[in-house]
């Protein structure tokens, strides 16, 4: 262990980064393994829930107890709200009082028994404690798991953050990708104790790796009632002023971004012609995915929006190994012309959406091949807004309020769902009719995110934020905005 690795008189834990290791800190192989296992847990169980519940539920005495399909919606939409409404609780406990360690691995457990509770008990009384539980668990640790990632670099290794992170973000979209398809096969073919118990299990998994590498962690210790002099100070009030500045932008993403993965293409997909004739010498039938000699690779319509996490995994390495390097040939790629410039590409990506429903409203059946374009092109955004995003909160956030500003980040992704609902709702007539056709929906979203991509431009403009990390001291803050700041 390194001599400047101060050292917690009472549990012997690591408390600060290393100021002079120049590597990928020891504890991080264990973070990003705890994450890919937790995100299979909670994108496993996700993806089968508002099926089990319209579908699986019983009585106590074994009878049929299924919601509609309109309950099992609404209620999953309201797990959602919870899971990322309550970050701020876990924020709070961590950064206030017992520390990201102890919150992590506590929180965990209660996780676990949420999984397990759905995975025994199939009733309604069972549900609601089962997603209870897991809304503790999975709220409460979702800030304090990206920020423990970012405590364990240094001044000396702060340049592999960039990579952390995306590493980080390639962990949670594998392992979604793989429950996301494994889990509803489970549901249908076996029974729902296996279907939510293979994710209680993983989530087990993740909180036994997490245990293991508490010798390797920094584990930075909470700030206590200085956590709250800090927050509401001139300098953290300052901090938070500043993010929300960049946050207010990020929604107007999140908002396209979860139409995507969400209702919106998905309906689009379902208009379309699903054969995907890349594999035409393959006969076989492979849950979930049939392929047919001479035809290829059909899919159903839910199935298409697998292509955002497949993409992601691809992307990532691509930006950070060739993208991020070739532009920064060119002009100085700084956190902020990153998100700027994923904020045109999404916007792009509704423009080629917009398109495929004109070939669909003309009575056409295009391929689906159009809307993987559009795939591509908006997880190429999301690699750039939604990776940086994380590694730009973690850095602009004051030490004593890592966890905070997370779920502040996190608060942004619920802002942009609930935009979607409200605009929704404001779409639909009661008779059932809309306000917009398919195409003028498509093109409003396209033009607003880029009218709010050359409003961040000039609002990143004058962005100057002051970059925090652990161990250098709460006044080793370096003005950035010859590094952070986006010209007009």
């Amino acid at each position: 262990m390194s001599s400047d690795l101060p050292l917690s008189s009472t549990s012997g834990y690591r408390t600060a980064p290393s100021q002079t290791e120049t590597g990928m800190p020891p504890g991080v192989p264990y973070i990003v393994g705890n994450e890919a296992a937790e995100r299979f847990s909670f994108y496993g169980m996700k993806s089968i829930l508002a099926l089990f519940m319209a579908k699986y539920l019983i009585t106590s005495t074994g009878a049929p107890d299924p919601m509609s399909e309109h309950d099992a919606d609404a209620y999953t939409h309201w797990f959602v709200f919870g899971v990322y409404f309550l970050p701020i609780f876990g924020a709070l406990l961590s950064d206030g009082l017992i520390g990201k360690y102890r919150t992590i691995l506590w929180l965990s457990i209660v996780y676990c028994f949420g999984h397990f509770a759905l995975a025994i008990n199939d009733t309604r009384h069972g549900l609601a404690i089962g997603l209870l539980l897991i809304c503790l668990g999975a709220g409460g640790i979702k800030p304090c798991v990206s920020a423990n990632v970012g405590d364990q670099f240094g001044p000396s290794n702060k340049h592999l953050l960039s990579k952390v992170f995306g590493w980080f973000y390639f962990s949670i979209n594998a392992g979604s990708f793989i429950s996301s398809l494994l889990c509803p096969y489970l549901l249908e073919h076996n029974h729902p104790h296996w279907a939510f118990g293979i994710p209680g299990i993983a989530m087990v998994l993740a909180t036994i790796s997490f245990w293991l590498g508490r010798k390797k962690f920094v584990h930075v210790p909470p700030a206590g009632l200085g956590f709250l002099k800090t927050t509401f100070s001139r300098e953290g009030l300052g901090a938070l002023g500043r993010l929300c500045s960049v946050y207010v932008f990020i929604i107007v993403f999140w908002a396209l971004w979860d139409q995507s993965n969400g209702v919106e293409w998905t309906l689009q997909a379902a208009k379309m012609d699903l054969s995907v004739p890349w594999l035409p010498w393959l006969d076989i039938g492979f849950a979930p995915f049939h392929f047919h000699a001479g035809m290829g690779l059909t899919l159903s319509a839910g199935q298409v929006q697998t292509a955002n996490p497949v993409l992601i995994l691809l992307f990532i390495p691509l930006v950070n190994y060739v993208i991020y390097p070739a532009i920064d040939k060119v002009f100085t790629l700084t956190p902020l012309r990153k998100i700027g410039i994923g904020l045109f590409i999404t916007a792009a990506s509704f423009v080629v959406i917009a398109h495929i429903q004109q070939m669909i409203d003309a009575g056409g059946k295009p391929n689906v091949n159009w809307q993987f374009l559009a795939y591509v092109i908006i997880t190429l955004g999301e690699a750039m807004v939604s990776i940086t995003g994380l590694e730009f909160s973690y850095t602009q956030a004051p030490a004593s309020m890592k966890s905070a500003v997370m779920a502040l980040w996190l608060f942004a992704v619920s802002a942009g769902n609930a935009f979607d609902a409200k605009f929704n709702s404001w779409d639909a007539k009661a008779d059932g009719s809309t306000r917009l056709t398919d195409l003028q929906f498509f093109h409003f979203f396209a033009a607003f995110m880029f009218v709010t991509a050359c409003l961040f431009v000039v609002v990143a403009s004058f962005y100057r934020g002051k970059s925090y990390l652990q161990g250098e001291g709460s006044s080793a803050e370096a003005d950035i905005a010859a590094t952070t700041s986006m010209p007009a």
